[in-house]
C-alpha cells in the first residue's frame, strides 16, 4: 500500500553528510527518485549529497561500506530496482542486497536507507518515481532526515 508522506514535517538537518548510491539499471525512474531526495534534503538544510552510480544493486553494500570506512557519513541512501523475471535470480539478488546493506549498517553504525525496489513490471517502478506524493525519493529523504535528527537528539554528552 502506498502511503502519502508529508515532506513539510521533515526535520532540518544542517550540515549532515549524506551519500546516495544508485544502481545503473532502470536509470530514468531511479534518477527521478534520486533528484526528489536531493531536493528535499537540501530543503532540510543538508548540503547537496554526492551521488555514486554503481553497476547494479549487488554492488550497493560494498560501495556503502567503502564510503563509510573512508569518511564520516550521517547516512547513506541506496536506490536500485530489481525486476522479477522467470528465474530465481530476482530473489537471490534482492536477498543478498538487503542482507548486505543491513550487515554494513549494523557493523559500521551508520544508517543506510534502502530504496531498492523489488518490482514485477516497469509500470510498478514508474508509479514510484513520478513527480507526486508517492515518489520513493520522498520516503528516502524523510527517513534519512528523521534518523539523523533522532541520532543527534539522543547522543549522550
Amino acid at each position: 500500500m502506498q502511503v502519502e508522506l508529508n515532506p513539510q514535517a521533515m526535520p532540518k538537518i544542517p550540515g549532515a553528510k549524506v551519500a546516495i548510491l544508485q544502481a545503473k539499471w532502470y536509470r530514468e525512474p531511479l534518477d527521478r527518485m534520486v533528484q526528489k531526495t536531493i531536493d528535499l534534503l537540501m530543503e532540510a538544510e543538508c548540503p547537496k549529497p554526492e551521488v555514486h552510480i554503481l553497476p547494479g544493486s549487488l554492488e550497493l553494500p560494498l560501495a556503502a561500506q567503502t564510503l563509510i570506512r573512508e569518511e564520516t557519513y550521517d547516512a547513506i541512501i541506496c536506490f536500485g530496482a530489481i525486476m522479477k523475471g522467470e528465474t530465481y535470480h530476482f530473489d537471490m539478488v534482492m536477498n543478498m542486497c538487503a542482507e548486505g546493506l543491513n550487515q554494513v549498517m549494523l557493523e559500521e553504525g551508520v544508517p543506510i536507507i534502502m530504496e531498492v525496489l523489488p518490482v514485477s513490471s516497469l509500470e510498478q517502478l514508474e508509479a514510484r518515481s513520478q513527480d507526486n506524493a508517492f515518489n520513493k525519493g520522498i520516503e528516502a529523504a524523510m527517513a534519512a532526515a528523521e534518523i539523523i535528527d533522532w541520532r543527534r537528539r539522543t547522543k549522550t554528552k
